[in-house]
């Protein structure tokens, strides 16, 4: 049986999994044991996952995309521990879409781009 999403948003399917695995038995759950092991443990793994992504940038095309999965995976990770979901992260980049990048730092710092 294949459990892979075969329509609508993949990120809101994995939201709805992780948070049903909050409660699984960590003993038998890689991401309820992530869960248990708390916000050191899922940023201890997002850490590794970051440095297996910079090293795969130098690498293949489906290295990489391999590894971008796993860190993004891991970050939905933190966000659901938190209590919150992609569809948050996806609000934060509709509010900057069109936005220069520099002019949203600013915003952010309430400083000026050229002292940043």
């Amino acid at each position: 049986m294949n459990n892979s999403p075969n329509d609508g948003d993949v990120f809101a399917q994995l939201d709805a999994a992780l948070a049903k695995r909050r409660t699984a038995d960590p003993a038998q759950s890689y991401t309820a044991a992530l869960y248990a092991g708390g916000v050191t443990a899922i940023t201890d793994k997002i850490s590794e996952e970051s440095a297996e992504v910079v090293e795969a940038a130098h690498g293949d095309d489906h290295h990489l995309i391999h590894e971008v999965a796993d860190l993004w995976f891991h970050c939905m990770v933190l966000l659901q521990s938190r209590g919150l979901d992609s569809a948050a992260v996806q609000s934060e980049l509709a509010r900057r879409f069109g936005v220069s990048g520099h002019v949203e730092k600013a915003a952010r710092s309430g400083g000026d781009t050229a002292q940043d």
